[in-house]
């Protein structure tokens, strides 16, 4: 993967996702939200489970 997308502008996308949210529910979001394909590619390649929050989120872009 090319670098990580910016933390600030992926939550920009995911603002007003309803949690606990799917990694499918996440990237139909961001593109209703007109992210830009590298986000759309990042969010695509997290692991596919639950997430209950966007902090949950932001953390498989930090690698934690």
């Amino acid at each position: 993967m090319a670098g990580n997308p910016n933390p600030i502008q992926m939550q920009k996308f995911l603002a007003g996702v309803d949690y606990p949210a799917s990694r499918d529910d996440l990237v139909e979001h961001a593109k209703s939200k007109g992210a830009d394909q590298e986000t759309l590619e990042h969010l695509e390649q997290i692991p596919d489970r639950t997430y209950d929050g966007p902090n949950a989120v932001s953390q498989e872009f930090s690698g934690t």
